[in-house]
């Protein structure tokens, strides 16, 4: 990734800062950082885990990036955004309850009003902008980013629908987009099970090499793809939250054999799925 000047890395603990226009997203992306969304005008659309959701001005969305999401029609001349990256290891070392831990990795974010934080939300995420570029010292805006996300957890909490909301569909999309997204929401619903492309296309009355097609030109991946992100994001999940062998992770995520999960798992993230989970403990 080539950084703007919006755009800031504090080396030490590989915090990422942008705030800005939203980027154009082509393709789903995953990766493993705790991310934090501030929609300060305009609003956010995403593809994620197979449902829409929409994070409206006002807002803060926390999720794991582990789950393939993809930003999509994000009006980049009416919406400023602020976006934190913190490394899922970091995370990990702020000894979260787990129950807290299992929200921040589950497969649909945690959205709060800024309103409903104790802090002036936009000054904020301001100040660790601001912060990262004078070189302030790494620990102060780690704690900070800390105590935010433990607050939000708790605001979202305290709001009564459980620790986050529902993954909320924004304006109904229609034709080749509602297609897609009924396959993804279908992927996200089924890949623990036995999953092929031909069975999603089943699901949504199209042929196989029609839906392939269409899939592969809306989300910019192909089905079997979609799949395989889809389940190494739940692999990974249990991983890190669980003391499951690789054998059972491996099934639990939905692989038909060991081998199919090394293969895959050390594809997208590089390395065997034991070694992955000593890195992060």
């Amino acid at each position: 990734m080539t950084l703007t000047v919006d755009d800031v890395r504090l080396e030490e603990a590989a915090l990422w800062v942008r705030r800005g226009a939203p980027p154009v997203m082509e393709h789903p992306h995953r990766h493993d950082d705790l991310e934090l969304n501030l929609v300060h005008t305009g609003c956010l659309e995403y593809l994620f885990g197979g449902s829409t959701l929409r994070v409206e001005a006002g807002e803060v969305a926390l999720f794991w990036g582990g789950t393939p999401h993809q930003l999509v029609d994000p009006e980049p001349v009416e919406s400023t955004v602020s976006w934190v990256h913190v490394p899922l290891t970091e995370v990990l070392g702020w000894a979260l309850p787990a129950e807290r831990i299992a929200v921040l990795l589950r497969a649909r974010p945690v959205v709060v009003p800024a309103a409903a934080l104790p802090r002036d939300v936009d000054a904020l995420f301001a100040a660790w902008h601001h912060d990262v570029l004078a070189g302030t010292e790494h620990a102060v805006v780690m704690l900070e980013v800390q105590a935010f996300v433990r607050r939000a957890l708790a605001a979202a909490e305290a709001a009564g629908s459980g620790p986050g909301r529902d993954a909320a569909a924004g304006p109904e999309p229609s034709g080749a987009a509602a297609r897609a997204t009924a396959m993804a929401q279908f992927v996200a619903e089924h890949y623990r099970s036995p999953l092929t492309p031909s069975d999603v296309a089943r699901a949504v009355h199209l042929s196989p090499s029609h839906a392939m097609t269409l899939f592969k030109r809306v989300v910019g991946t192909t089905l079997g793809t979609y799949i395989a992100r889809c389940r190494v994001a739940e692999a990974q999940r249990l991983l890190i939250t669980t003391d499951a062998t690789t054998v059972e992770v491996g099934h639990a995520a939905g692989f038909t054999s060991q081998s199919s999960f090394y293969d895959t798992f050390r594809q997208i993230c590089g390395c065997a799925p034991g070694d992955y989970r000593r890195a992060l403990r």
